[in-house]
């Protein structure tokens, strides 16, 4: 029998965590995995709360009690089944979500100041272990339709779509413009929070379920929407969000400014070798960095900067630290890595300066809250303006969708954000304007976290096997 008090006499431990002057100059996942004593005793910190606060803030509702408790028991095949009830991607999402600010930042041991049960750590260590140990989904019970879907993107919405149709019988094959599956896990994250043989590894699972993946082609261009409509059955979108967002301020196109997303798809082109020949590698060694943004792909620029080579490399947000959109914890190690901070600032213009330099022109912003829930306003304080050299400005200001050409052919709805409009009709709520085709992720909701995409897809991919059988979707 556990011990119920166990949390007090064990502290948090999510890993071993390598030091920063070691992991500043490489490229490689910076926790440590926990080994099998230590995952168990973490997972029995757990108070296996009645109305479990983790399970409610986990945007895919993971069993996270569920399978703790099965890892204390040292049950890891079953953890693994019961992990992916609700998630097609944990040993990803244990890696890249912001527990501190989900489940783990809900724990009732957080909220208590014991520490939170190391959640993230214990999601990946127990797929990444029975994965070892050959553990593999069990497709014995699925009855085979003759239904075909297509999906449109290999990022976790579409990946979690494919792997929820097969498992309900539904052939799923994938299109994506890239030369590998993941989308952004694979070409947005560095690989110092998801190196990318944990996606390769998922890619030959979804293959073992039956997912086919139909690689560097493109929709709109390779092939026409219009012929996956004639040939499958349904159509999944989820192609994320892929279009930048501007400051609106002069100088963002001089030379030397850098946009996140192409930065970041460069860096891990050249960690892969796969750098196109046509495409010059993009090198920070030697600048002085600024990048302009405070979410988790600025901190991912930021120390991408940094092991680079880059002399100096500071972050400018124009709120305080505690407003930071991203995870605390990226942060953190962006600061333990050598990255400094200016709070409460705003860039008005870059100009072009003698020898090929950069002048950022700031501001300083003062906060206006507006209540308790809400993140308030932030206005300029007037003479407050400061001047920065640097070499290098890369904007990390998030993303948006983007209208492809075909929308209007096919009759696909979009807000003025270009966001694919959803739950048009009183059946299915990720079903789109057109009746065969559904969406879900960071094309419909707007930029947003890996886990929410996942479960967006999964839930289409529910809705896509009750409308293509009309039996409801007990299999997930």
């Amino acid at each position: 029998m556990s011990d119920v008090f166990q949390f007090m006499k064990l502290s948090r431990n999510p890993g071993d965590k390598v030091d920063a002057s070691v992991r500043k100059i490489e490229f490689k996942e910076i926790y440590q995995p926990l080994h099998s004593v230590d995952a168990a005793d973490q997972a029995g910190r757990c108070l296996s709360c009645g109305n479990p606060y983790c399970e409610w803030e986990c945007p895919v509702h993971n069993y996270i009690p569920n399978w703790l408790k099965l890892v204390e028991e040292g049950r890891l095949f079953e953890a693994a089944e019961m992990s992916h009830k609700t998630n097609s991607l944990p040993e990803i999402c244990g890696r890249v979500c912001p527990q501190d600010r989900l489940c783990e930042g809900a724990c009732t041991l957080n909220q208590g100041g014991f520490g939170a049960v190391s959640i993230g750590s214990i999601e990946k260590y127990i797929t990444d272990e029975a994965f070892k140990a050959g553990w593999r989904p069990d497709m014995s019970k699925v009855v085979w339709t003759d239904k075909k879907v297509a999906v449109i993107g290999a990022g976790p919405a579409g990946l979690a779509c494919a792997d929820v149709l097969v498992r309900n019988g539904v052939k799923a094959v994938v299109f994506d413009r890239y030369e590998e599956i993941g989308g952004l896990l694979t070409f947005g994250i560095p690989e110092f929070k998801l190196e990318k043989n944990i996606v390769r590894r998922r890619r030959e699972v979804l293959e073992g379920l039956g997912v086919e993946f139909v690689l560097n082609t493109e929709v709109g261009k390779d092939i026409a929407f219009d012929k996956l409509l004639k040939k499958y059955d349904a159509v999944f979108m989820g192609m994320g969000a892929y279009q930048y967002m501007k400051g609106g301020f002069a100088g963002e196109d001089s030379p030397g400014v850098l946009d996140a997303l192409p930065y970041l798809i460069n860096n891990v082109r050249q960690t892969l070798g796969t750098l196109p020949q046509d495409e010059a590698a993009i090198t920070m060694k030697g600048k002085r960095v600024l990048v302009l943004g405070g979410g988790d792909t600025a901190m991912d620029c930021i120390r991408t900067a940094l092991r680079q080579g880059a002399d100096s490399v500071k972050c400018i947000y124009r709120r305080g630290e505690a407003s930071m959109p991203g995870s605390k914890r990226e942060v953190a190690n962006a600061k333990e890595e050598g990255a400094d901070f200016l709070w409460n600032y705003q860039p008005l213009a870059i100009e072009s300066i003698e020898g090929g330099a950069l002048a950022v022109r700031l501001t300083q912003t003062q906060y206006l809250p507006v209540g308790k829930r809400e993140r308030g306003t932030v206005e300029l304080v007037p003479g407050s303006e400061i001047v920065i050299e640097c070499d290098r400005v890369i904007i990390a200001f998030g993303f948006m969708p983007q209208k492809q050409l075909w929308y209007e052919t096919a009759g696909i709805m979009t807000d003025e954000a270009a966001r694919v409009k959803t739950n048009l009709k009183p059946l299915f709520y990720h079903q789109t304007s057109h009746s065969k085709v559904f969406a879900a992720g960071d094309m419909v909701t707007g930029s947003d976290l890996v886990v929410t995409a996942v479960f967006g897809g999964r839930q289409a991919a529910l809705e896509i096997v009750d409308y293509l059988t009309g039996s409801g979707s007990s299999a997930s």
